[in-house]
């Protein structure tokens, strides 16, 4: 068998092991909320345009917080305002985007903002840039596992 059909065949089967993968994972059939957006419509892993592994990676990496805005085709995931019940006073918002197919750091973008609560309400607050760093080499991280798992299944 030669390099190019081994190639071929891998492919194919890393296709098909990631859309089956992303039926469990993104709650696809199952009563899970993780993946549904607040109009009851589900966050489905797209088939093009965006890495499958990175979308799937900041779908789960963020799944603490309540998602608002979800785009699988353009590779955007806005979350909504989360607050720690452990500090009230302040909330988080991450914006990730994914910009490329391929499973590389710079195929991935994220923006955290932080509010803090002061007697006249809610006010952006500054938030160490580092912050989001961590989300992305969470993000990344996660990504490789997902593929490292789909390959070893092939």
């Amino acid at each position: 068998m030669t390099l190019s059909v081994r190639i071929g065949r891998i492919a194919v089967m890393t296709a098909l092991a990631t859309s089956l993968a992303s039926c469990g994972t993104l709650g696809i059939g199952s009563k899970s909320d993780s993946a549904t957006r607040s109009g009851g419509e589900r966050a489905i892993a797209p088939a093009n345009g965006v890495n499958s592994f990175l979308w799937r990676a900041t779908l789960e990496t963020l799944n603490f917080m309540p998602l608002d805005q979800v785009d699988p085709f353009g590779g955007v995931v806005i979350t909504d305002w989360y607050a720690d019940p452990a500090a009230p006073n302040e909330r988080l918002r991450a914006t990730a985007y994914i910009l490329d197919q391929n499973l590389r750091a710079d195929a991935l973008k994220v923006s955290v903002f932080k509010q803090v609560r002061d007697a006249t309400g809610w006010r952006d607050a500054p938030i160490d840039a580092d912050t989001a760093r961590q989300v992305e080499n969470a993000i990344l991280t996660r990504a490789r596992q997902l593929y490292i798992a789909t390959v070893d299944n092939a």
